[in-house]
C-alpha cells in the first residue's frame, strides 16, 4: 500500500495532538465504532505473529465498578463508558496457533515452507525467555503495541483514552474473569470515551537529553 504526504501529515497530527484524558462524558461509544477501534488495535504486529494478546471490552456497570475498585477509585474507569483491558498471553507459544500459520500461507504472506516451520521456530525462540523467566515480559510488549494502536485510532475518531497505571493486577484479573490463569497477565487498562476536559501538551524533554546515536548518552 502506497502512502501519501497527506497520510503522513495526518498521522503526525494525530500523534502530536493526542492527550491522556482523566474525565469523560457518559455518552456511549457507538458499537460499530468500538468494534472498528478494537479491530485496529489487533492489527498491531506481534512476535512471530503469535498475536499473544487479547482485549477485554468492559462496558457493563458491574465490570466498570470492579475496575474502578481495582484502580483505587480513579476517575477514568468510573466515568468512561468503556475500558479496554489488554491481556498478555505468555503461554501463546505453547498453544496450537495453526489458524495463524494457515491464514498467512493461504493469503500468500508466507510461503508453505515458512508457515510449516513457524510453529517450531516460535517454540525454539521462546525457550530462552522461558528459562530466564521473561515469558510475561515478551507477551506484555506485544500487548502494549496493540494498546498504542488503539489509543491513536481512538483519537483519530474523536475519542479520548488514557493508558492507566495504579491498578491491582489480581483485582483486574478477577474483574475480567481470569483470576485462575497464571499464563494470562494484565498489560494495560485503557479507558475509552468522549472527553469531558481539554488538556494541554505538557511538553517533552529536549532531544539532546533523550535521543542518541550508536550508543546511549553520546
Amino acid at each position: 500500500m502506497e502512502l501519501s504526504l497527506t497520510d503522513h501529515a495526518t498521522v503526525s497530527r494525530i500523534i502530536r495532538s493526542r492527550r491522556s484524558i482523566r474525565h469523560y462524558r457518559p455518552d456511549p461509544v457507538p458499537a460499530a465504532l468500538l468494534r472498528e477501534l478494537v479491530d485496529l488495535a489487533l492489527e498491531a504486529p506481534s512476535s512471530f505473529n503469535l498475536q499473544s494478546r487479547s482485549v477485554v471490552v468492559v462496558a457493563d456497570e458491574p465490570g466498570r465498578k470492579a475496575l474502578t475498585e481495582a484502580t483505587g477509585g480513579q476517575p477514568h474507569p468510573q466515568e468512561a463508558p468503556v475500558t479496554v483491558v489488554f491481556v498478555a498471553e505468555s503461554g501463546a507459544w505453547r498453544e496450537d496457533r495453526g489458524d495463524i500459520w494457515e491464514q498467512a500461507r493461504r493469503g500468500g504472506a508466507w510461503s508453505d515452507r515458512f508457515a510449516a516451520a513457524s510453529p517450531e521456530d516460535a517454540r525454539a525462540f521462546h525457550e530462552d525467555p522461558r528459562r530466564r523467566g521473561l515469558e510475561r515480559e515478551y507477551a506484555v510488549k506485544d500487548a502494549m503495541i496493540a494498546a498504542s494502536f488503539l489509543m491513536l485510532a481512538a483519537h483519530a475518531a474523536g475519542l479520548a483514552t488514557s493508558p492507566m497505571n495504579g491498578w491491582d493486577e489480581g483485582e483486574v484479573k478477577k474483574a475480567v474473569g481470569i483470576a485462575d490463569r497464571d499464563d494470562l497477565h494484565i498489560a494495560l487498562l485503557v479507558p475509552l470515551g468522549y472527553p469531558a476536559e481539554t488538556r494541554l501538551h505538557p511538553g517533552r524533554r529536549d532531544r539532546s537529553l533523550t535521543v542518541f546515536h550508536e550508543t546511549y548518552g553520546r
